[in-house]
């Protein structure tokens, strides 16, 4: 049975509300594992502290222009598809670090910003990719991706670390040194 057809797959994300409305966090679900029929609002980058105790959205200052939507395509991680998947990770020679993540998923965005700090921090130690599970299915299936974000790491081709979910930078590097030293 493919992968497709039997997993309930979800994806925490945040939608911006209208002013003076109260922020609602929500999950779609979906048959496809790497396709949901919702497409939440662009999560927006605003400070912690813009947020009330009653979870109201206060940003007082804030015009259009001031918000900056996130964008996946924005990075320094490039994006590796199934046509460079085996140059670009399996063939390496270097540690590789791929971020699995789909474009409506609101936390893969927030891992994506780690991944662009780590690409920068590692570089010539660790290349960094990102791979969207929703136009490479095959891959994802092949790694048993069942919901994203996923960070797997690789040396010498083999897969040999995981992070699942969206977690503090310090998950990420311990990953990466492991495989580092390993």
């Amino acid at each position: 049975m493919s992968m497709a057809a039997s997993a309930h797959y979800h994806c925490a994300t945040l939608s911006l509300p209208r002013a003076g409305s109260r922020v609602r966090r929500g999950s779609g679900f979906s048959s496809n594992p790497f396709h949901s029929h919702l497409n939440p609002t662009p999560l927006l980058s605003f400070p912690a502290s813009s947020l009330s105790i009653d979870g109201r959205l206060s940003l007082p200052n804030a015009t259009p222009r001031s918000l900056k939507v996130l964008s996946m395509r924005d990075s320094r991680a490039p994006a590796v598809t199934k046509d460079t998947w085996e140059n670009s990770v399996i063939n390496c020679q270097t540690p590789v670090l791929v971020e699995f993540y789909a474009s409506w998923c609101g936390p893969c965005r927030m891992v994506h910003r780690v991944i662009d700090e780590l690409a920068l921090e590692y570089a010539g130690r660790l290349k960094c990719f990102v791979l969207n599970t929703d136009d490479d299915l095959q891959i994802a299936e092949k790694y048993e991706i069942k919901a994203v974000p996923v960070v797997l790491l690789f040396k010498n081709g083999e897969k040999c670390e995981s992070v699942v979910g969206t977690m503090p930078k310090e998950f990420y590097v311990a990953a990466i040194e492991r495989v580092l030293k390993s």
